[in-house]
């Protein structure tokens, strides 16, 4: 696991790419191929591992060799558990990067039987750190995030931009466009070109803490 980071580099570095570079054809900033590459995320998601031969022109089982740095649904790390037998939350903080990408990694939402599994299936369960406020997503609140470097269909999505995450509403007005909406500003991007955010996540469910005043 601890091979994944100075690999990348080398790879980077045979395939005469800069971390700028690279990052512009992973979709993810500079600063998180500096965080793979120095070893501060040890686990990269599959989409990203996938992402990332292809950038490197090399065979993801040479990026990987012992295969053991995969993020997938099927990890064999456990989530810790409270006396409920529920998966431990992940706590979203504005910092990057994504709580599922940092060193200590939780499983995502496994199939429990209930309806609601083909929603939240593979999702990660986040709420708000101590302190931290997003939009869309209050202290108390819940959300069942999806990791996804693309943009799938209108709704909530986490952002990396700015240097910070934000979840902001994504919609496609037309084709080759791609339209962030907050607070009542609206703003287009050109999906030809590269866009100033990476898309970490989409928000797949989302629960409002209770006041409990009724």
């Amino acid at each position: 696991m601890d091979a994944l980071g100075p690999r990348i580099k080398q790879l980077r570095i045979d395939a005469g790419l800069s971390k700028a570079a690279l990052a512009r054809r992973v979709g993810v900033s500079d600063v998180t191929i500096s965080y793979w590459e120095s070893g501060t995320i040890r686990q990269v998601g599959h989409e990203r591992l996938i992402a990332l031969a292809d950038a490197l022109h090399c065979p993801l089982e040479r990026l990987l060799e012992d295969g053991s740095a995969v993020a997938t649904p099927t990890t064999s790390q456990r989530v810790t558990e409270d006396v409920s037998g529920n998966a431990r939350l992940l706590a979203l903080h504005a910092t990057p990067p994504v709580p599922w990408e940092a060193q200590t990694l939780a499983d995502p939402l496994a199939a429990s039987g209930i309806a609601i599994d083909a929603l939240v299936q593979g999702c990660y369960l986040v709420t708000p750190g101590a302190g931290e406020t997003f939009a869309y997503l209050e202290e108390g609140d819940l959300a069942a995030i999806l990791p996804t470097s693309h943009f799938r269909q209108e709704g909530l999505y986490l952002l990396e931009w700015r240097h910070a995450l934000t979840i902001l509403h994504l919609s496609q007005p037309e084709p080759e466009t791609l339209r962030i909406s907050d607070a009542g500003h609206c703003t287009l991007f050109d999906s030809n070109k590269p866009f100033p955010f990476r898309i970490a996540g989409r928000l797949q469910a989302r629960w409002q803490k209770c006041n409990g005043s009724e």
